[in-house]
């Protein structure tokens, strides 16, 4: 198991569900970053679960970092990242070890380390370790920002209610004051449609199911040139990494799928003229063309499947007697993982952009 992405950087996450720790390593991050400690305990509470609708295992998530910074600045060594687990039931997970979920990685894990792998609250395959992504990313986002570079994730769409589409708005200094709201907000949405999908949200945890949806990342400044074509695109690299965190099945960019619904006249962004500088008249494309920033922000869209763990009975196998069961899956659990994951997908980015943007200098 390789759990690492990054050219000119190196990420490795590491450690399970109920593992003493979980962490990460960074490897090729430049000197003389300021570590803002508030900064990145405020990031990490993000993606803390809060309320009706997500799961009631809290943890502190105090990090530590145990290399790679002093006096509180990267010194260009590798950084080691490290966050303790407090808050575990295991004892809830032991009927996994024969029966797995459905939706999940229980059985496909068995199967891949022939039961080795550690069952509990998903072991290796759990959300748990995206804490460590984000107190990677709390690194280095205020660098990004130094650089004009500005990235943030919004809940677009639950069951139909909607926030606004980012797709085609061309002003920057809009787009910048969108980003602000969403990243001062608790439920990631630039309009009031959170407080209506707050409430079908914990609708559905009350009726023990659960729920998906998509939300739309924006990335703002990014240099003219940015990224490669083929195999090593601004879209490819993005993807990759995005497709790491759990529960997200789908990504698109720019107007993406619904391409299919328009003629070529109807959506291309021609260039013009604005504030004496080359730009598009529309960013059906998202920002990108042949894999390279075209200087308009970057848009786009990623689907979260509903979380596979229910209230409800369930059908399953027992792999030892190899028969079908039923099963009620105990233990804590989010009925909807959309708002925690959306400064996930944000720290993800922001961790493939350092990337690009190191590449180009």
């Amino acid at each position: 198991m390789q759990n690492k992405f990054g050219d000119n950087i190196n990420i490795t996450i590491f450690g399970e569900s109920h593992g003493e720790k979980i962490g990460a390593l960074i490897e090729g991050i430049e000197a003389g970053i300021k570590v803002d400690d508030n900064f990145i305990q405020e990031l990490l509470s993000k993606r803390r679960p809060r309320g009706i609708g997500e799961t009631q295992r809290i943890e502190t998530d105090k990090y530590e970092i145990i290399s790679g910074v002093f006096n509180s600045y990267t010194t260009g060594a590798p950084v080691c990242i490290l966050i303790k687990n407090t808050n575990t039931k295991s004892s809830d997970y032991e009927y996994l070890k024969n029966h797995p979920r459905p939706n999940h990685a229980d059985y496909v894990a068995r199967m891949k380390f022939n039961g080795y792998n550690d069952y509990r609250g998903g072991g290796a395959f759990s959300g748990r370790l995206t804490a460590a992504i984000v107190a990677s990313a709390g690194l280095i986002i205020p660098k990004l920002e130094e650089k004009g570079i500005y990235i943030a994730t919004h809940i677009k769409e639950v069951q139909g209610i909607n926030d606004l589409d980012l797709v085609n708005e061309l002003d920057n200094n809009k787009i910048k004051s969108y980003i602000d709201i969403i990243n001062n907000k608790s439920f990631p949405t630039i309009s009031t449609c959170d407080i209506e999908m707050q409430s079908k949200i914990e609708e559905t945890a009350k009726n023990g199911d659960s729920i998906g949806g998509i939300c739309q990342t924006v990335i703002l400044g990014l240099p003219v040139g940015t990224g490669d074509p083929y195999f090593s695109s601004i879209e490819s690299k993005i993807s990759e990494a995005i497709f790491g965190i759990g529960a997200i099945k789908g990504i698109e960019f720019g107007l993406g799928f619904d391409f299919k619904n328009h003629y070529g006249s109807e959506v291309l962004d021609e260039y013009i003229i604005k504030d004496k500088k080359i730009s598009t008249n529309h960013n059906y494309n998202g920002g990108i063309n042949g894999g390279i920033a075209n200087g308009m922000p970057i848009v786009f869209n990623t689907a979260i499947k509903p979380t596979p763990t229910i209230k409800k009975e369930v059908n399953t196998v027992n792999l030892d007697t190899m028969k079908e069961e039923k099963m009620t899956v105990q233990g804590r659990h989010d009925p909807a993982i959309i708002r925690r994951i959306a400064p996930v997908i944000t720290s993800m980015t922001a961790l493939v952009i350092y990337d690009l943007i190191k590449e180009k200098k």
